[in-house]
């Protein structure tokens, strides 16, 4: 269990609210979600200002001390991925925190992957080596993380969303294979620099999209600095709702997304992963 948050926008924009002011921030959440639990086992932001992330995170809580407020006021950038660690695989520890990144790619993951050890065991040798080699904690989320970058590397002209049906497809399979009745948790947060894909499988989420500049209800100001040419687009995915503004609107459950640089939304059934048949 763990809270995800997500942001892309067609111009650098502030997410400072979401992240820390509003009614149900991701730092609110990090001490208590909407049923109770803490998600205080790290935290971490990794933000494109340009293509490339920059990644800041902690094995410690958000809501402990100034440093994820902190991190969360510098962000300016035009896409976002955040997360708040609820551990589930793998021991609180910074190496075993979210965001991973690795060049251009960054990725986070709410949920479970049961009977973790086995399906790591079935799947590690079709890892490409170098991602192999790379991985540096021992969770399932940084798991899927590299398997994930493996497929990439197999078919890296396909559209991203393809990659990944085709991976989680194949970690579903697995799953089911060992335990057909085990529930598996794979809301993921991943991007390239350019677009951000998702998944909804196993846990709520929700979005939200903006098509105009307005004035932030918390701190009375936009949150960009210039307001493009051609309009403000921009699109929110939480694990919750983080402000009370009525256009939330929850995902489909076993869904695949993709923010495209058209700043809309576009959901694609999860229908062959569920079946364990790969796009």
């Amino acid at each position: 269990m763990c809270r995800l948050f997500g942001f892309m926008a067609n111009v650098p924009t502030r997410v400072e609210c979401s992240l820390v002011h509003s009614v149900n921030s991701l730092v609110a959440q990090s001490a208590h979600d909407m049923s109770g639990k803490p998600h205080e086992h790290g935290w971490g932001v990794a933000e494109y200002p340009d293509g490339v992330p920059v990644l800041e995170k902690q094995a410690w809580a958000a809501y402990h001390g100034e440093h994820f407020k902190k991190a969360a006021a510098r962000v300016y950038a035009k896409i976002v991925i955040a997360h708040v660690r609820r551990a589930t695989v793998g021991v609180p520890d910074i190496k075993n925190t979210h965001p991973f990144t690795h060049g251009h790619w960054a990725f986070a993951h709410n949920g479970t992957v049961p009977n973790f050890d086995l399906v790591r065991d079935a799947l590690i040798d079709e890892l490409d080596p170098l991602q192999r080699n790379e991985i540096q904690g021992n969770t399932d989320s940084e798991f899927v993380f590299r398997y994930l970058l493996s497929a990439w590397g197999r078919a890296p002209g396909l559209p991203l969303v393809e990659i990944l049906q085709r991976g989680l497809g194949r970690v579903v399979e697995t799953c089911q294979a060992i335990d057909a009745d085990a529930l598996i948790g794979l809301n993921v947060l991943w991007s390239d620099g350019t677009h951000l894909v998702g998944s909804c499988l196993g846990r709520p989420l929700w979005y939200l999209e903006s098509e105009a500049v307005h004035i932030c209800e918390i701190c009375g100001e936009t949150h960009v600095h210039h307001v493009p040419a051609d309009g403000y687009r921009a699109v929110e995915i939480a694990s919750e709702p983080v402000t009370h503004d009525a256009r939330w609107t929850e995902v489909p459950g076993a869904t695949l997304y993709t923010v495209d640089p058209d700043l809309k939304v576009h959901f694609y059934p999860f229908e062959a992963a569920l079946s364990g048949q790969a796009v």
